[in-house]
């Protein structure tokens, strides 16, 4: 049986009509409290596709988020971050229940930024590529943080507009993302065993690829692979590793590499295209620059320095 294709929801507008909700006081952006909305029972599973972006504190909720193919239980304060075109579902187990649920979402067409700072700066924040399995969790002192500056957004929100309201606005939002971004590498920092773990996954799969003659095969390991064999987002890979080691996975991923070269050439007699080759590059050329900008010396002169 063919997947049934997500629902697309193009404005906040509609999104507030299929939930039963009022007319949001601005076309593109939207801030619910959840514990004053009045939900009925679940209605079942069901896919969507927001044409805008999500950020979402919530706690006791009934069921499940899924976000691609992973599951999220929320119970404490959590945090989840979507941008707009991305896959999710809500899973109710019991359909007899009515959902409990408390904390804010905050819905932002990109159209809101237009002319703005944030139209082009809010691609800097890695998180809302994160699967919602790598969802923030937050500290009681982080999350009232986070529901003060809510509560601040909804003040401005629902005052009388005049011509500073979508610049304040616009200002709180770009506070409520960096204090993720905070809140983001305070849990890098703190959950450092299932993320050393990680680490020596890593090591694994790279120690494994290069050792194992697959780049020949196979080409260099990029770094959407070396996620996928983690079963992490690339992007929070990425920031975790930067976090942890100040280097990103692609840093990694040729770090490794360049040790594999720097063994090669000083116990074999391989030309550079070979050893290019046999790495997984196309192009000799590309290995030798990225060689010299990573050691200072070409594969040539390095293989006479250590002779």
């Amino acid at each position: 049986m063919a997947a049934t294709e997500p629902a697309r929801i193009k404005s906040i507008t509609e999104l507030h009509c299929l939930m039963g909700l009022p007319r949001p006081e601005h076309p593109l952006i939207s801030l619910i409290n959840l514990e004053e909305v009045k939900r009925a029972a679940g209605k079942g599973s069901g896919n969507m596709v927001f044409d805008f972006y999500c950020i979402s504190l919530k706690r006791h909720c009934q069921g499940a988020m899924k976000y691609g193919q992973h599951k999220y239980n929320f119970r404490d304060g959590i945090m989840y971050f979507m941008a707009p075109a991305q896959v999710f579902g809500r899973i109710v187990k019991d359909e007899t229940k009515v959902s409990r649920m408390s904390g804010w979402v905050l819905y932002i067409h990109p159209d809101f930024f237009w002319n703005t700072p944030l139209a082009k700066g809010i691609k800097k924040y890695a998180y809302f590529d994160y699967s919602v399995n790598e969802a923030l969790s937050l500290t009681e002192k982080e999350e009232a943080i986070i529901i003060g500056i809510m509560q601040n957004i909804q003040t401005e929100y629902l005052a009388n507009t005049d011509k500073f309201s979508q610049d304040i606005i616009i200002s709180l939002i770009e506070v409520l993302l960096n204090y993720a971004d905070r809140f983001y590498h305070r849990q890098f920092l703190t959950r450092k065993i299932e993320h050393h773990q990680i680490l020596d996954r890593l090591e694994n799969i790279l120690a494994d690829h290069f050792n194992n003659d697959q780049s020949l095969s196979n080409g260099l390991p990029s770094v959407q692979f070396v996620a996928d064999k983690l079963n992490i987002s690339a992007n929070y890979l990425s920031s975790l590793l930067k976090v942890l080691t100040g280097r990103n996975t692609q840093q990694h991923i040729q770090d490794k590499m360049i040790d594999k070269a720097k063994q090669i050439i000083s116990t074999t007699e391989l030309s550079v295209s070979e050893i290019s080759y046999e790495l997984g590059f196309e192009h000799p050329q590309s290995f030798s620059r990225l060689f010299k900008a990573k050691t200072g010396l070409s594969p040539l002169a390095f293989r006479q320095a250590f002779n």
